[in-house]
């Protein structure tokens, strides 16, 4: 019952967003059998922060979406989420809720939060930073950027990015406080709504940043000979792009990996210093 359950609610939230053209048929595919997955081997906790993510993302996507057509004409992939951006931000963390189903240890869910906190702060930064009214500036050198240049960030995207992950952080605490919810964690009641979003808020910051980093250092960008753009994708403008810099394989699902496992690794750091794992 339990599997039926987690494909009706998979299969009807990843419905809405294929047809509002935020997912394609294989993101579709891929955001139904994670989620399924994802309720059937976790709980409505590890289930609803993975759904907290995927409809504030495609809200933000979507939101002013005309005043972001200059920036997102740069990125690799649209708003339109295939399956290898929804395993990009959503695989390691059923790897992770696979693992806590088979050996059940709190780790699995602090890793857990900073893997979704991470994704949802660099969408968030994303999408909300392109509005900037202000260049970005590269994380790497400091100087202006245009819009949409890999590892640019701004102001209002690192403002995003922090309230992406306090948004997952407080999301996963009212999902607690939910009747018959158990926690991942024996720490105190009291404390438990502070350290989660707090934990949250710092690893999705941290893991939104290193995502930067690694897109203005190891990414793969390409430049368009008819328009001068510095771009993701290796055509635009209807030509061939040139190659200018980045290592082989760094494309954007790859970088939004690297940056989920630090959120991961950051969240879990934070736990134990903090002693509650």
């Amino acid at each position: 019952m339990v599997w039926l359950i987690g494909l009706a609610c998979s299969a009807g939230i990843a419905g809405a967003a294929y047809s509002k053209r935020s997912l394609s048929g294989s993101g579709f595919l891929a955001a139904v059998i994670l989620g399924t997955m994802m309720y059937a081997l976790g709980s409505v906790i590890w289930f609803g922060s993975l759904i907290a993510f995927f409809v504030s993302s495609n809200f933000w996507s979507k939101w002013k979406k005309h005043a972001k057509k200059e920036a997102e004409s740069s990125y690799e992939k649209t708003g339109t989420r295939d399956a290898g951006q929804v395993l990009a931000n959503g695989g390691l963390g059923l790897l992770l809720c696979v693992a806590n189903w088979a050996y059940p240890h709190p780790i699995w869910w602090y890793a857990f939060l900073g893997v979704m906190a991470a994704v949802t702060a660099d969408t968030w930064a994303t999408e909300i930073g392109g509005l900037s009214r202000t260049p970005p500036r590269s994380i790497k050198t400091g100087r202006r950027v245009s819009p949409g240049t890999s590892g640019g960030i701004s102001g209002l995207g690192m403002g995003a990015s922090l309230a992406g992950g306090l948004f997952i952080g407080t999301v996963a605490w009212s999902l607690l406080a939910m009747p018959g919810q158990a926690a991942p964690d024996a720490f105190a009641e009291m404390l438990r709504p502070a350290a989660w979003i707090g934990i949250a808020g710092l690893a999705g910051l941290i893991g939104s940043l290193t995502d930067s980093w690694i897109g203005a250092t190891w990414q793969q960008m390409y430049r368009c000979d008819a328009c001068g753009r510095e771009i993701e994708q290796a055509r635009h403008c209807g030509k061939p792009a040139v190659r200018v810099r980045g290592r082989f394989g760094w494309n954007n699902d790859a970088v939004n990996v690297a940056g989920s496992l630090a959120g991961g690794a950051s969240a879990v750091l934070l736990a134990l210093a903090f002693g509650i794992a």
